[in-house]
């Protein structure tokens, strides 16, 4: 998410929700300068020319080694923000799916690539009832 700092521009993304036995997996993150713990969907940024579809295909293969099952785009949400101190601005395509490799499904938690944030499997209740926080905000209620 660094790089959303530097250059002041609107970044694409494109993130996934996967459900699991009414929890999600999401990455958790950390903002330092806000004293924060925070949760996203898996996924990440949409390349110059790429779809978001093939871009949330491609960051799944790449940060949870799986291809993408029975993907369905959901929405598009706008989220500015800030992080470490920074303006943050991006546009969000979300979409839901199953993840083929089904043994993510029985991890716990699941390591990302260096850049990325660790991804867990977070009870959707805890979400519901404000028990963390979760990224972009909206209302979650029209999605669980």
């Amino acid at each position: 998410m660094k790089n959303l700092t530097k250059n002041k521009k609107i970044a694409i993304k494109a993130l996934l929700v996967i459900k699991h036995k009414g929890k999600l997996l999401l990455n958790k993150g950390r903002d330092s300068v806000k004293k924060e713990t925070f949760y996203r969907f898996v996924g990440g940024s949409v390349k110059f020319g790429e779809t978001a579809e093939k871009a949330i295909r491609r960051e799944i293969r790449e940060e949870l080694n799986s291809e993408i099952e029975n993907l369905e785009f959901l929405k598009v949400v706008e989220n500015i923000f800030t992080y470490e101190g920074e303006k943050c601005h991006e546009i969000i395509f979300l979409y839901q799916g199953d993840l083929a490799n089904k043994d993510i499904y029985q991890k716990e938690k699941i390591p990302i690539d260096v850049n990325g944030f660790p991804a867990e499997w977070v009870p959707i209740s805890d979400i519901l009832e404000g028990k963390i926080i979760l990224y972009p905000t909206f209302n979650y209620k029209e999605l669980f």
